[in-house]
């Protein structure tokens, strides 16, 4: 600790300077007053119920609604094989040693990469939709 620093102890405001901002305070406060009376039937009003419903939006038009990332990889691993998906889209986790459990701790953490699967899962339904008409 330095000694040469002199020590200055905190100071409380004067008992006639917190009387009077407790006195501006209170002027400006009833000031605003007949404001707040104006409004007060609007401030009890009861809101009124929301328009939308409670349970979520059925998503019927987005086949990747409801499926987990580990389905799509699955399907897609099955589908391609490893070594065509690792063709398709290059990233390591899916040509080094590739895994579903590395494929997804990588595509959980990077965007980009998941995108690229959803779009690559949404090309393969449209290709079987193809080939079994």
């Amino acid at each position: 600790m330095c000694s040469n620093v002199p020590i200055i102890p905190a100071s409380r405001p004067s008992p006639e300077r917190v009387n009077s901002q407790h006195t501006e305070l209170t002027r400006a406060a009833s000031a605003l007053l007949p404001f707040c009376e104006d409004n007060q039937g609007m401030q009890d009003a009861p809101t009124p119920p929301s328009s939308a419903p409670e349970s979520p939006k059925v998503q019927a038009r987005n086949p990747l609604h409801g499926l987990t990332l580990e389905n799509i990889v699955t399907q897609l691993a099955d589908f391609y094989g490893w070594d065509d998906l690792g063709v398709r889209i290059p990233i390591r986790c899916f040509t080094h040693d590739p895994s579903i459990n590395s494929s997804l701790k990588f595509l959980r953490k990077t965007p980009w990469a998941r995108e690229k699967v959803e779009s690559l899962y949404l090309f393969m339904l449209r290709d079987q939709k193809r080939q079994s008409l």
